[in-house]
C-alpha cells in the first residue's frame, strides 16, 4: 500500500475520448489523478499523453483493486463509460473494493432514474453517488467543461475544490454548481441537449434559406455566421458553423466539404427523453419537438429521393432558387438574423419550463438562473444571451416563461416582423422550417390571450360528456349537443 503522500486525489475510470480528455484536464490543474481501463493499452496511451503534455500527475492502474487503493480517504472517482448496462458493471467492479464514505460519480449521459435507482443500491454499501452532467465534447473535457453533479450533497462538498478548477471559467465563476437531489444533474445534462436539438435545427434552417432563396455561397454565409458570431447571435454553435462553411473538400480537391456530407441526422437519444418528458409533464416544447422530428425525416434519405421524383413527375415545381436576382439579400440576411434569435429564445424557454416543472415535481429546487450561468462556457450550447436568461431569473426568480420577461418580450415583438417575413417566404418557396415556424406558433399561441379551444372542448363535450366549464360563471356544464341542435333546427 502507497503511503498517503503518494495517493492521488481522485480516480478517473473510462478512457475513450472524453474519459481521457477530463483525465488530463484535472491532472493539469495540478490534481494527483489515477486512470483505469478495462482495455490495458488505454490505460498506457493515457499515461503517455500525461508524460508528452508536461508530466502531469497522472498515473495508470491496470485492475480495478489497484485503481481504487492508490485514491486517498473519502475517495472519489469518476466513471465516464457508455450509459446503461456497462455502467452497472464499473459499479460492482469498483464498490468491491471501496468503503463507506467513498465517492462514485458517474459522467455520461445516463437516465435520470438510472442514477437514483443506483443512489440506492449503493448507498446500501454506505457509497455515496453523483450523476454529473459533462457538455463540451473532447475540447471542453481537456479545456474546461460545463459540469451539471446532482445526487449527494456531501459527495459534491468531497470533490468541488476540484470541480471548480477544472471546469470552464466565466467572468462569475466556474461553470459547475451543485444542481439539486437525485438524477437531477443528469436530467438538466438530458434538457442541455434537447435545447442544443433546437438550436442546431434553426440554425439549419436558417442556412437553408440563406442559401436556396437568397443564393448565398459558402464564402458569404462564412462570412455572414462570422458577423453574426460578434452580436446578439454570439455563441460556440454560430461561431463553429462559421469555420465549417470554410473548409475546402480536400478529399475530392474541388469545392467545399459541408456540401459533400450526406444530409441524414445522427442521434444519441437525449433529444428524444426531453421530448418524452415535455409530454410526461404537460408542457409545450414544439421547436425541442420539431427538431427531433427533422432528425427523423432526414433518415429517410431513400424515401425522400423518390418522393421528390414522384412529385415532379405529378407536376409539381421546384420554387427553389426561382428569382435570386429578384431577393434584396442584405434584407433577407437581417431578416433571418432575427427570426434566428427569436426562434432560439423560444427553444431556450421551452428548456427552461420543463426543468422549472419537473424540478416541482421531484422536489429539487433547481434554480435556473444559476443553470443559465453555468452554461455560459465549456457547453455546446454556450450563448452571450444567457447572461440575460441569467439576469431574468434574478429579476424574477417566479418568471412563468422567459418570453413576458420585459426584456425578452420587447425584443420578440421588435423582431416579430422580420420572423413572419423568413417564415411565410420560407413556405411560399417550398423550403421546410419546421423549428422557426414552431417557435413561431409558440410565441403566437402564448400571447393570444383567447384561443380556439372552446370549439375543442365542446367537442370534447359532444362526443364525450367531458364537460367544459364557461367564461361568465363558475362551475361544470355538460349539454344535449345534438338534442339542441335538432331541436334548433325543427324550429326554423
Amino acid at each position: 500500500m502507497e503511503s498517503a503522500a503518494t495517493l492521488s486525489q481522485i480516480g478517473l475510470a473510462g478512457l475513450a475520448v472524453m474519459g481521457q480528455n477530463l483525465a488530463l484536464n484535472i491532472a493539469e490543474k495540478g490534481f494527483p489523478i489515477s486512470v483505469y481501463n478495462r482495455t490495458v493499452t488505454k490505460v498506457d496511451e493515457t499515461v503517455d499523453r500525461a508524460h508528452r503534455e508536461g508530466g502531469l500527475p497522472l498515473f495508470g492502474q491496470h485492475n480495478p483493486k489497484d485503481f481504487v487503493l492508490s485514491l486517498k480517504r473519502p475517495r472519489s472517482v469518476i466513471i465516464l463509460v457508455k450509459a446503461g448496462a456497462p455502467v452497472d458493471q464499473t459499479i460492482a467492479a469498483l464498490s468491491e473494493y471501496m468503503e463507506p464514505g467513498d465517492t462514485i460519480i458517474d459522467g455520461g449521459n445516463e437516465w435520470y432514474e438510472n442514477t437514483e435507482r443506483r443512489i440506492s443500491e449503493v448507498s446500501q454499501k454506505g457509497l455515496l453517488y453523483l450523476g454529473m452532467g459533462v457538455s463540451g465534447g473532447e475540447d471542453g473535457a481537456r479545456n474546461g467543461p460545463s459540469l451539471m453533479p446532482g445526487g449527494s450533497h456531501r459527495a459534491y462538498l468531497n470533490i468541488h475544490h476540484i470541480l471548480d478548477k477544472v471546469a470552464a471559467q466565466v467572468d462569475d465563476g466556474p461553470c459547475v454548481t451543485y444542481i439539486g437531489e437525485g438524477g437531477s444533474g443528469n436530467f438538466v445534462k438530458m434538457v442541455h441537449n434537447g435545447i442544443e436539438y433546437g438550436d442546431m435545427q434553426l440554425i439549419s434552417e436558417a442556412y437553408d434559406v440563406l442559401k436556396n432563396v437568397g443564393g448565398l455561397g459558402n464564402e458569404e454565409l462564412a462570412a455572414i455566421f462570422d458577423d453574426w458570431n460578434r452580436g446578439e447571435l454570439e455563441s460556440f454553435l454560430i461561431e463553429i458553423t462559421a469555420d465549417i462553411f470554410k473548409v475546402e473538400d480536400e478529399e475530392a480537391g474541388v469545392g467545399y466539404l459541408v456540401d459533400k456530407i450526406l444530409d441524414k441526422t445522427g442521434m444519441k437519444g437525449t433529444g428524444k427523453w426531453t421530448v418524452q418528458q415535455a409530454a410526461e409533464l404537460s408542457i409545450a416544447a414544439p421547436t425541442i419537438a420539431a427538431s427531433l422530428d427533422s432528425r427523423y425525416m432526414s433518415g429517410l434519405k431513400e424515401e425522400r429521393e423518390a418522393a421528390a421524383e414522384i412529385f415532379k413527375k405529378e407536376g409539381l415545381k421546384e420554387e427553389i432558387i426561382n428569382n435570386v436576382a429578384a431577393v434584396d439579400k442584405k434584407k433577407l440576411i437581417d431578416d433571418v438574423r432575427q427570426a434566428l434569435y427569436a426562434s432560439k429564445i423560444c427553444s431556450y424557454a421551452q428548456g427552461m419550463n420543463l426543468l422549472r416543472s419537473k424540478s416541482v415535481e421531484k422536489g429539487w429546487g433547481l434554480n435556473l438562473g444559476e443553470l443559465a450561468r453555468i452554461w455560459k462556457g465549456g457547453c455546446i450550447i454556450r450563448a452571450v444571451f444567457l447572461d440575460r436568461i441569467k439576469q431574468a431569473y434574478l429579476r424574477n426568480p417566479g418568471l412563468p416563461n422567459l418570453l413576458v420577461d420585459p426584456e425578452f418580450a420587447r425584443e420578440m415583438v421588435q423582431r416579430q416582423a422580420a420572423w413572419r417575413r423568413v417564415v411565410g417566404l420560407a413556405i411560399q418557396k417550398g423550403i421546410s422550417v419546421p423549428g422557426m415556424s414552431a417557435s413561431l406558433q409558440y410565441f403566437d399561441t402564448y400571447r393570444r390571450s383567447s384561443l380556439p379551444a372552446n370549439l375543442v372542448q365542446a367537442q370534447r363535450d359532444y362526443f364525450g360528456a367531458h364537460t367544459y366549464e364557461r367564461i361568465d360563471r363558475p362551475g361544470s356544464y355538460h349539454t344535449e349537443w345534438s338534442k339542441l341542435a335538432r331541436k334548433t333546427k325543427v324550429a326554423r
